[in-house]
């Protein structure tokens, strides 16, 4: 394929591919700290493709470079409209250091996996790269980092309480969560002749206003939080902030956040109403190449190879997981794709050269929650409850699986394809709960049997997270005792039908009302379900959860209850070493460890041929 013409397919990132489309100058111009793929998993891409779709002329410059003499952020000289700013895919604080608060040797998102092609907090690098460089041109920031970063968070890299982003940054307006909608209003008044400052009620946005706008108390409209000055004081006053913080990015139509930080006032207008099929249809059908840029070639991008042959079916999730930021993100409430959307995509992946007959991963945020909605819709417009799974799934939510049956079936008898997976993490409790209606437990039973029987890669993924039902109380997740159900159907079935499948559950150390002796109970569990156990992390406190918001202020934000966290290296390792009790290095310590806590009953258990 000639070189111009792949230049022509992706948005462009040099002057030399802006002057073969004929530029001057472009409309806007994307920042991103990540590898510019074109593909609707990547944010740059569907908000430069829905930018495009509007008219506008979007550029994009990937990783730029802020430590020489900061040409990649003067290559294309200033856009007519703004600068747009992301950290990328991840919060860049996430991307970059363990738990332990190593450094990562590798990043996902660059091209070979190297490390150090961003800077750490990147939206705040960049933005002020750019008003030292163009004092004059609006910059908006978006993705990840900045919308979880939206108000006052407890940053785990620096051990400290920190201002919303929009005070540590030099940008003007920050769109949060997905922002195309956000992003095309800002583009439009723009456009239009409206000045920066004066875009202070768009929704999804956040903004700096002056003090006197602050309203004298909550309301039916507003929501004033206790202010950053308050909560370093006193970490009470964070935990009942997250409280209303979390409640109103929930509703449907929630009301305006205020924080008075410093001489400043921090504004976070509501979200948006849930997409409908066709907003979100309109967003996946744009004309994505789905590769990465040709500036690539010969690179591996390890990020783009987990999603080169998958379809996403579905934005949000109502699970409200403790330590999970999708729904603060992406929304509690699902806006599903239509069934015409997915099969388009899914005939583009089949045509790419690479393509074996495989489509890695139906799914989304959650896999099985496509096409799922109140049956009254009203309810879910009233409703404030951040999951809708805990602690029992909602009466008014369908829990059907048919629709996305209906999908599966679709996919699978196209001649190309000689096996769909679902890659993502399956919600069991949803497909396992009985409804009490026959019709739709008959398709959920259905819908487990198909998954386990046919879209299973050799393993299945799930999280559990903990055996303890106080520490899945705190996690917002069910019982392990549906695991222990789930897991004798994955066996039935493949035993039924001769498979060699594994189920690999997930779990999580030192969460938030994890103790120690609950780490030794669930490795006992485990031995006993034969699980020597490989997907398990040690809880890492990200920005805008309920989870990381105890961990720091040592309260339940719902209840401002004490909930005991472990803190220090030694007291996380102590929970740590539990889920490698097979590990014969560690064995003598694990058993030094347990007669420490008067348990010589669990010794027995995961031990019993030691002396």
């Amino acid at each position: 394929m000639p070189t111009n013409h792949i230049e022509g397919q992706w948005l462009p990132t040099t002057r030399k591919e802006m002057e073969h489309l004929g530029w001057e100058q472009a409309d806007v111009i994307l920042f991103t700290g990540d590898a510019y793929i074109d593909h609707p998993s990547m944010g740059v891409a569907v908000i430069g493709r829905t930018l495009e779709a509007h008219g506008y002329k979007v550029a994009v410059v990937p990783q730029p470079n802020w430590r020489d003499d900061l040409r990649d952020f003067k290559k294309l000289g200033a856009p007519r409209l703004f600068f747009g700013v992301s950290a990328g895919a991840m919060d860049s604080m996430v991307n970059h250091y363990t738990a332990a608060r190593r450094r990562r040797s590798d990043d996902a998102y660059t091209p070979n996996g190297r490390a150090g092609a961003r800077p750490d907090y990147p939206t705040i690098v960049y933005s002020k790269i750019l008003r030292q460089l163009f004092p004059d041109v609006p910059i908006v920031a978006g993705g990840i980092e900045a919308s979880l970063r939206r108000l006052s968070h407890y940053d785990y890299w620096q051990d400290a309480l920190r201002p919303s982003i929009l005070a540590d940054c030099e940008a003007d307006i920050i769109t949060y969560g997905m922002g195309e909608m956000a992003t095309v209003t800002i583009a439009d008044r723009l456009a239009g002749g409206a000045a920066i400052g004066h875009l202070v009620g768009i929704p999804q946005t956040v903004v700096r206003q002056a003090l006197a706008c602050v309203p004298t108390s909550s309301d039916k409209a507003n929501v004033v939080l206790h202010g950053y000055a308050d909560c370093l004081k006193s970490k009470r006053c964070q935990a009942q902030n997250f409280m209303h913080i979390e409640v109103e990015s929930n509703r449907w139509q929630g009301r305006t956040l205020w924080q008075v930080t410093g001489n400043i006032a921090i504004r976070v207008n509501p979200m948006n109403p849930p997409m409908t099929t066709e907003q979100i249809d309109a967003s996946f059908d744009l004309p994505y190449t789905r590769l990465p840029h040709p500036r690539y070639q010969g690179k591996r991008i390890p990020a783009y190879e987990m999603i080169r042959h998958s379809v996403t079916l579905h934005r949000g999730c109502f699970g409200g997981c403790a330590f999970c930021t999708i729904s603060a993100h992406q929304g509690k409430f699902i806006a599903s794709r239509s069934k015409e959307s997915i099969m388009r995509e899914v005939r583009q992946v089949v045509k790419m050269d690479d393509f074996k007959g495989y489509i890695s991963d139906l799914g989304g945020p959650s896999a099985n929650m496509y096409a799922m909605r109140g049956r009254d819709e009203e309810r879910c417009r009233q409703c404030a409850r951040p999951s809708c799974l805990h602690p029992k799934p909602c009466p008014n939510l369908n829990t059907s699986h048919a629709a996305l049956l209906d999908i599966y079936h679709a996919v699978d008898a196209m001649k190309e394809v000689k096996k769909s997976f679902v890659g993502s993490g399956v919600r069991y409790d949803l497909s396992m709960h009985k409804t009490g209606d026959p019709t739709v437990d008959r398709v959920n039973a259905q819908y487990n049997k198909e998954l386990i029987c046919h879209h299973v890669s050799g393993r299945l993924k799930v999280a559990p997270e903990h055996t303890c039902d106080h520490v899945l109380e705190v996690m917002r997740k069910p019982s392990f005792e549906q695991f222990i159900r789930f897991k004798r159907l994955f066996d039935r079935l493949n035993e039924q039908q001769g498979l060699r499948q594994q189920l690999i559950p997930y779990f999580i150390s030192s969460h938030p009302a994890c103790t120690e002796l609950d780490m030794a109970e669930l490795a006992v569990i485990t031995r006993d379900l034969n699980f020597h156990l490989e997907q398990v992390q040690d809880f890492t406190p990200t920005p805008m959860t309920v989870a990381t918001e105890i961990y720091y202020t040592g309260l339940h934000p719902y209840t401002l209850k004490p909930l005991f966290t472990a803190h220090g290296k030694d007291e996380k390792e102590n929970q740590r070493k539990y889920f490698f009790w097979y590990d014969k290095a560690r064995r003598c310590d694990i058993i030094a460890s347990l007669r420490r806590l008067h348990r010589p009953d669990l010794i027995r258990l995961l031990y019993p041929n030691q002396p």
